[in-house]
Parts: structure tokens; C-alpha cells; sequence
């Protein structure tokens, strides 16, 4: 008895290409591509999701991709570019929590309060932002949010079909608009602790001239801080509901729902 196994190499090379789309989107991902998530955890979601997808995904493919070898240098290079755009496009949209907190960090007197950002490749960043950023993937996870990275994953097939030609020019449109969405967002988020901010210090300039001889730098800076923390615990709540909307928004334009 004889097994033909002559069909393994064209399995292993569409495994391979829908790999490379798959394991480039979950590395920039929000939620699944976050840099505090191990990066060998992160190959071992990227190989099992790929697993699972891989009956849905194969069918996408063209037949014989091991006919040419520039033809599958190509579709390689492809898929990477389309992992690449969809995993950079997402993560364009975690932007919004470390923009908004630098602003809030700002406007509170926290900005000089700085600390390890486990979210950002451990760069240092405002606590304020780095609290929020941490808050939002918790979030992600928590409201079950994360289903909609894993359904972008999967429509990516039909949205950008293999061996098709990238469209650049819709992804170079989105990408603007999803940069002016995002300060557009955290601006939104921030506004109160502005209107808040310049409030205060029109008072306090005011105070100042009414009574020169009071320090008015001494007691600024702890009252300021002390009202920033206040409002911020205020409002964290509603802040942290209009950003999932927007997540959940952004995300949905990678999905055919």
C-alpha cells in the first residue's frame, strides 16, 4: 500500500503565505500584538490561528504556487504587505489612550511623573497614559473585543484576496483618516481636563494680580494636581466607554459584519 504525499509541499507553501499575513498581523495587532505578551506566546497564537483559519484561507490561494519561484517571491512579498498595512492600520488605533494621556498628563502637572510603558516596546511614557493604555487592552479583552481582531483576520482573505494587487491608494486614505481620527478621539478624551486646565490657570493669574504678595506657585502646582487626579477619576469611566466605541468602530471597517 502507497501513500501519494506529492500534494505536502504546495500544503506547507500556502500554510507558509497565509502565515506570513497572519503572523505580520498578529505581531501589530491591538490586543493580541501588545509587546508585554511574550513574543514567543505571540508566535504560538499566530501558528494556531493560521491552523485554524488554514481550510477557510487555503481556497483564497492559486493553484500551483510552487510552479514559479518569482511568483511566489511575489505572493510572499504581498502577503507581508498586506499583513503589514492591517497589523500598522490597527495599531494606529491604541494611539488614541497614549495621546490622550500625554495631554492629560500635561494639563494635570503629571508630566514630569514618567514610567516604563510595557504597552510601547518599554519606552518611557506618562503614568497617566501608561495607565490607560494598560486599562484600555485589559478592556479589549474583558468586553471580548478581541473577536473583532480575530474576525479581521479572517476577512482579510476575501477583503484582499491573494495574488491581487494591493490597493494602495485606499490604504494610503485610510491611514490619513485613521491619523486624524486618532487626534481627533484624543482630543475629545482630553477636552475637559483643557477646559479644566486653562480655567485654573486664568484663576490663578487673576489671584495673582489681585494679591502679588501670595506665592502663588506653591500652592499651584499640588491644587492643580490634586483636581487633575479628581476629575480623572471622574470621568475615567465614561473616557474608557467612548474609546471602545471607537475601537470597536475602527476595527469594524477590517471586517465584512
Amino acid at each position: 500500500m502507497t501513500f501519494n504525499l506529492n500534494f505536502l509541499p504546495e500544503v506547507v507553501a500556502v500554510f507558509m503565505l497565509m502565515f506570513a499575513r497572519l503572523g505580520t498581523m498578529v505581531m501589530l495587532m491591538p490586543g493580541l500584538g501588545e509587546s508585554s505578551i511574550p513574543m514567543r506566546m505571540r508566535l504560538s497564537v499566530a501558528v494556531m490561528l493560521t491552523m485554524i483559519l488554514y481550510p477557510v484561507g487555503a481556497a483564497a490561494y492559486p493553484a500551483n504556487v510552487l510552479s514559479n519561484t518569482i511568483y511566489l517571491a511575489v505572493l510572499v512579498a504581498g502577503e507581508f504587505a498586506i499583513g503589514f498595512s492591517i497589523g500598522l492600520l490597527s495599531r494606529m488605533i491604541t494611539a488614541v489612550l497614549q495621546t490622550a494621556g500625554v495631554i492629560i498628563a500635561g494639563q494635570t502637572g503629571l508630566s514630569f511623573a514618567l514610567g516604563t510603558d510595557i504597552t510601547n516596546e518599554g519606552q518611557q511614557g506618562a503614568l497617566l497614559s501608561n495607565y490607560m493604555a494598560i486599562l484600555g487592552v485589559t478592556l479589549v479583552f474583558v468586553t471580548d473585543s478581541h473577536y473583532l481582531v480575530i474576525a479581521a483576520l479572517h476577512d482579510s482573505f476575501s477583503m484582499f484576496p491573494p495574488g491581487d494587487w494591493l490597493p494602495v491608494g485606499d490604504l494610503a486614505e485610510l491611514a490619513t483618516t485613521t491619523v486624524a481620527e486618532v487626534l481627533s478621539i484624543a482630543t475629545r478624551l482630553s477636552a475637559p481636563f483643557i477646559v479644566v486646565g486653562l480655567v485654573f490657570y486664568f484663576g490663578l493669574g487673576l489671584l495673582n494680580k489681585l494679591m502679588p504678595q501670595m506665592q502663588i506657585f506653591f500652592i499651584a502646582m499640588p491644587v492643580n494636581i490634586a483636581l487633575g487626579l479628581v476629575l480623572f477619576l471622574v470621568l475615567i469611566g465614561t473616557m474608557m466607554t467612548f474609546y471602545l466605541d471607537h475601537f470597536q468602530q475602527a476595527l469594524g471597517v477590517f471586517t465584512n459584519g
